[in-house]
């Protein structure tokens, strides 16, 4: 319809045509003001986006942060140095244009190459920080990436320094050919000499983290932490589609797909991460375990003894009951779980995820916490408290890849000089076809193989059930303590009874015939030490454990801490040998 025409059949037929357009026409916005999401579509203010720490107000959408700008949100204000600035990108393959295209965006955005590095103050923890940029060639990574991060590394490892890299790339740089594959190695290569000298690194994985970066570097931190959705994997979600003909589901390769699966720590806000990075850079900055001044312990010959002589508290409410009635209360729907001692006897606690393998198993917690300031990690057997949290967590029933997830856990405790404090509550390993597959024995055998020989101070309690193997897979310890209204057996009673006398109802008399109680086994010379338990024992009387059990603590850290390595291994051996 022509202009003229519409005036002669609408409402501005009255309106002069210019009037006409200064009404319908779109407001005049400075440039750069409105930016559009490209999550949601709709019209954000770009300033409000920026204080907002790139976050779309409208659907909470997270935006890519330019490096400097990251380093900014993260570091204390004016602590940044940055290092390696100018290295002169080269040509390998003598690719047509590729000069003048690294020239061009040298030019738009300000940067000599795809990552910055440099060293910076966290919360005034002195850290090494490599952050990448996807606006230089979607911080693919090339000769000059793969040197600016492995030189960064190295220093690190001089200073005795933790690093923090922000990965952010569509992977290796195509235009730098075999040299460019060549620095999955180089960067590897120094990230394996840091570690071999106890440092931490710290990887944050952010949108999107592909290709030989996601192959390289970005899954090799001692904590894996990511952005909320970020696209994170070896071959990308249009490649992968191409290849096997089939859509991928959604939310394939986005963190919490990662998470779920066993290669993340944890998924952080970008409003709280740092704060979380300068808990984590704190708790692996401690050299000492123990603080100046624990109580005096017995001499070398005592604590050998103390685990026949042992130590048995019983209340005398408790003095009537029959095997089998504490094997009832072990099981009691409200009896403590693992996640209440973590929260009632540790501090600043940070929950750590995943095998790193397949999984991150729930029926087993662990992460780096304190005890009275000294750091540790702590690791739970983890049933719930209700049905649905039951469920979620199997009943407390490990698979493989909750035992591998505690073994990963154990051995950084062994690299970063933490004693590990374990809490057993299970009725046993799980036992579907699924964990046979994917290898229950093995990951089993292999908890307590490692855990034999750890060099560090290993504590178990046992808190509910201690069934089998897969409660010994937490308990190849220096000292194992038990409630007294908790068991530890070969088998459940109603499992022993089906296998000797072909008849489970009989796992009443079972119970008295299997030696399954504290005091039995604190006899046997099993375990070293037996805690009284209030009668109806619950979230509401549990101070009342916690309080002698964190004195025991106390002790075992003092004691043990004062050991060195090689008595350690050799206690713990010897332990296990005279029984």
């Amino acid at each position: 319809m022509k202009l003229d025409n519409m005036f002669k059949k609408t409402k501005y037929s009255t309106l002069r045509r210019s009037e006409y357009k200064a009404e319908t026409a779109r407001p005049e916005v400075p440039e750069g003001l409105l930016r559009k999401c490209n999550k949601c579509g709709a019209a954000i203010i770009a300033e409000d986006v920026k204080k907002d720490a790139y976050i779309c107000p409208k659907c909470g959408g997270y935006f890519r942060m330019h490096a400097y700008r990251r380093i900014e949100f993260v570091a204390d204000e004016g602590t940044f140095e940055e290092w390696d600035k100018s290295l002169d990108t080269k040509n390998p393959l003598e690719y047509k244009g590729y000069p003048e295209k690294l020239q061009g965006l040298k030019e738009k955005t300000g940067l000599d190459e795809a990552v910055i590095t440099g060293k910076a103050k966290i919360d005034g923890t002195e850290t090494v920080i490599g952050v990448c940029d996807g606006r230089f060639l979607m911080a693919s990574m090339g000769e000059v990436v793969g040197e600016k991060i492995a030189r960064a590394v190295e220093r690190a490892t001089k200073e005795w320094l933790p690093v923090i890299l922000f990965a952010c790339s569509g992977g290796a740089r195509m235009q730098e050919g075999i040299t460019s594959l060549m620095q999955m190695a180089k960067t590897s290569a120094a990230l394996k000499r840091h570690s071999d000298a106890g440092l931490l690194y710290i990887s944050v994985l952010t949108d999107p983290t592909t290709g030989g970066v996601t192959a390289s570097f970005a899954m090799l931190g001692d904590i894996i932490l990511a952005e909320p959705k970020a696209l994170i994997g070896f071959a990308g979600p249009r490649v992968i589609e191409q290849t096997i003909g089939q859509k991928l589901p959604k939310g394939f390769q986005r963190s919490e797909f990662l998470l779920e699966h066993g290669f993340l720590d944890g998924i952080v806000e970008r409003s709280e991460l740092k704060e979380t990075l300068a808990n984590l850079l704190k708790l692996h900055a401690e050299k000492e375990l123990l603080k100046e001044g624990r109580e005096q312990t017995a001499d070398r010959e005592a604590l050998t003894d103390s685990r026949f002589t042992g130590n048995v508290s019983h209340s005398k409410a408790a003095e009537h009951l029959s095997a089998w009635d504490r094997v009832m209360l072990s099981r009691m729907q409200d009896r403590p779980v693992g996640s209440d001692y973590i929260e009632s006897l540790f501090t600043d606690f940070v929950e750590l995820h995943g095998d790193r393998l397949f999984k991150d198993d729930r029926a087993v917690i662990g992460g780096v916490a304190r005890f009275d300031g000294v750091p540790v990690t702590v690791i739970a057997q983890a049933k719930g408290t209700n049905t649905k949290e039951n469920i979620e967590r199997n009943f407390g029933m490990p698979s493989p890849e909750g035992y591998r997830k505690a073994l990963r856990l154990m051995k950084q405790a062994e690299k970063f000089h933490r004693p590990v404090i374990c809490f057993v509550d299970t009725p046993g390993a799980f036992c579907g076809l699924e964990a046979e597959e994917r290898g229950q024995g093995e990951a089993i055998a292999r908890n307590i193989y490692e855990m034999s020989a750890l060099r560090v101070p290993v504590l178990s309690v046992i808190i509910g059930e201690g069934g089998s193997g897969g409660a010994l897979a937490m308990a190849t310890a220096d000292e194992v303590w038990m409630l007294e209204n908790s068991v530890y057996s070969i088998l459940s009673p109603e499992g022993f009874a089906s296998i000797l006398w072909k008849d489970s109802s009989k796992a009443k008399e079972a119970a008295e015939v299997m030696k399954l109680t504290a005091k039995d086994l604190c006899k046997l010379g099993i375990v070293e030490k037996v805690f009284e338990e209030p009668q109806d024992f619950s979230a509401e009387n549990f101070g009342q454990v916690i309080r002698p059990l964190r004195e025991e603590i106390t002790r075992f850290l003092a004691e043990y801490g004062r050991m060195s390595e090689e008595e350690l291994t050799e206690y713990r051996y010897m332990r296990f040998r005279n029984l």
